[in-house]
Formats: C-alpha cells, sequence, structure tokens
C-alpha cells in the first residue's frame, strides 16, 4: 500500500464541492485522514475565498491512475481543465505527495513545488501528516510549517462537520 495526500480547494458553491470531493475520494479509495477546513484568500487573481484542506489516504494504484483519476473526479464536478492556472474553481485536487516519490515529468511533480509555497496547503498537511519528511527537503512537514512566513497568507480555521465515516485529525 502506498500512503497519499492530496489537497482539496474550492471557491465555487465551496461547502457543497468539498463534501462532494470528500465524497468521491472516499467512495473510490476508502477510508479517508482528512485535515481541518481551512478559509483563504484566492492566490494569484481576484476570486472568491477557497475552502482547502489536505486528504490522505491508503491504495494500491500506480502514481499516474491516481493522478488520472483526480482529474476524472474534479471533471466530474464540473472543473473546467485547460482554463487559466489561476482561476475560481468548483473542486481542485492536486496530488501532493505519493509515498516519498521524487518525479518531475510534464503535468506531474512530486512532490508538489507547492507544499513549500503556499500556506493552505503545509498547513493541513502539516496538520495529518506533521511527522513525515519531506523527500528533497529532509524535514518534517511540522517543522517546515514552524519555519514558514505565515504573514504572508492568511487562514482561517472552519467549523466544518465532516461526518463520521471520515477520521479528522487536527
Amino acid at each position: 500500500m502506498t500512503r497519499v495526500y492530496v489537497s482539496m480547494g474550492s471557491n465555487i458553491e465551496r461547502e457543497h464541492n468539498i463534501r462532494a470531493g470528500l465524497a468521491a475520494l472516499r467512495e473510490h479509495y476508502g477510508p479517508l485522514t482528512v485535515s481541518s477546513v481551512y478559509d483563504s484568500k484566492a492566490v494569484g487573481f481576484a476570486g472568491d475565498d477557497f475552502y482547502n484542506l489536505v486528504v490522505g489516504f491508503d491504495t494500491v494504484e500506480d502514481v499516474r491512475t491516481v493522478a488520472r483519476t483526480l482529474e476524472r473526479i474534479e471533471h466530474g464536478h464540473g472543473r473546467a481543465r485547460g482554463a487559466a492556472r489561476f482561476n475560481s474553481r468548483t473542486l481542485d485536487l492536486d496530488l501532493l505527495l505519493y509515498d516519498d516519490l521524487v518525479l518531475h515529468e510534464p503535468g506531474l511533480k512530486l512532490p508538489r513545488p507547492d507544499i513549500l509555497k503556499y500556506a493552505f496547503v503545509l498547513w493541513p498537511l502539516a496538520e495529518i501528516a506533521g511527522q513525515w519528511r519531506h523527500p528533497q527537503d529532509g524535514r518534517t512537514y511540522q517543522e517546515l510549517w514552524q519555519c514558514f512566513d505565515k504573514g504572508q497568507q492568511k487562514l482561517v480555521r472552519v467549523d466544518f462537520p465532516m461526518g463520521l465515516d471520515a477520521a479528522v485529525n487536527g
């Protein structure tokens, strides 16, 4: 089994789409470890605020199959690929980690560089995988979060009941 971590975000009907995305991931992959949900401003464009979180799960699928599955789930929830990189999204699922795999190929970079760039990715990842080590940097995600410049990106934890079938840490 391989441990996978995925960043999830939405700024269009965000509560509905986050719940639908969690349900789709749970249906396909089984039990999930789910971070808290965070409210954050749109980055790189003027748009509605996002809900962001990180989800962990175990899978026997290879990395490319996981990436395709995430794209199918996004598409099934109204995500239009091919639009500008920074825009509003019904559902955004980004593969952050596939165990400690380091991979750099077109359309798939692991660990995802966003981990070290964005508070809305690193904070929830540190919450549910704090003792894991970044496969290139070597520090734990908790250490990386402690060193992160938190003044640039404001996050607010949201009271977001997940339901009984998701394991919530944090």
